[in-house]
């Protein structure tokens, strides 16, 4: 029996950073790898493609550093504004 794969719909999957990274905040997984049990994602700048890096899938769940799709900037900036006070 094949054992299930982590992470199956990395590749593709959209995400916004809590905070700025590499100058911006929207990125795409294009690439994943399996090393032993860790599996990374390479992440590329929506607005950049030159702007990539690799980042343990597993931190993609940490929700103070990451959140799923494309989240508007205004809801960003309000989540702050929110924090803040």
């Amino acid at each position: 029996m094949a054992r299930k794969q982590r992470f199956p719909f990395l590749v593709g999957s959209q995400w916004t950073a809590q905070q700025q990274t590499l100058g911006w905040r929207h990125f795409r997984v294009v690439t994943r790898k399996n090393q032993g049990k860790l599996v990374f994602a390479e992440l590329v700048a929506a607005c950049d493609e030159q702007v990539r890096f690799w980042v343990n899938a597993e931190a993609l769940r940490d929700r103070d550093l990451w959140q799923p799709g494309w989240q508007p900037l205004q809801a960003i900036a309000a989540a702050e504004t929110a924090e803040s006070d």
